[in-house]
């Protein structure tokens, strides 16, 4: 079976065949896979009113366990966005009434933000979606073929979420 990425590499090998251009064989493959999962995530999430953004706010919230509730620095942390644009999202998501924001009772200047019943559902509808779209992308791997590949695309990605900053 050829690939659009077979068809890229094979006309780059005739062009230059000075270059080793083997790496575009996984990598442009996992460009193409990403774009073709952004587009599941975006159907899934507009089936329940949510942006990507939103998604991952309410459910690192949700991954909290009850009751569902993180520090804005542990969400930072947790979503990889500056302090400015968590606020920002917060207050988007508050006046959404998705989550809520409440008195850090072991930091009297701090706060904690919880998801709300409506935050919850949400998080939960937008998941379930979002896997159903994830096993159609996945439907011709068998599950031994699903183990091989998380366990190596986990060899490529451990060191980039290992890394300090």
């Amino acid at each position: 079976m050829e690939d659009e990425v077979d068809r890229l590499v094979a006309a780059w090998r005739r062009e230059r065949p000075d270059l080793d251009v083997g790496p575009l064989e996984v990598l442009s493959r996992v460009s193409r896979l990403a774009r073709h999962l952004d587009r599941a995530r975006r159907v899934a999430f507009a089936e329940v009113e949510l942006e990507p953004w939103e998604f991952d706010v309410l459910t690192a919230l949700r991954r909290a366990g009850a009751p569902y509730q993180l520090s804005p620095g542990q969400l930072l942390t947790q979503t990889l966005v500056t302090s400015g644009t968590m606020t920002n999202r917060i207050d988007r998501l508050a006046k959404r009434d998705l989550v809520e924001r409440l008195p850090d009772p072991s930091d009297r200047r701090g706060v904690l933000v919880r998801l709300t019943g409506a935050g919850r559902e949400r998080a939960d509808a937008s998941l379930a979606g979002l896997l159903a779209q994830e096993r159609a992308i996945l439907a011709e791997l068998s599950p031994r073929q699903r183990e091989d590949l998380a366990d190596l695309l986990r060899s490529l990605t451990a060191p980039f979420d290992n890394v300090p900053g």
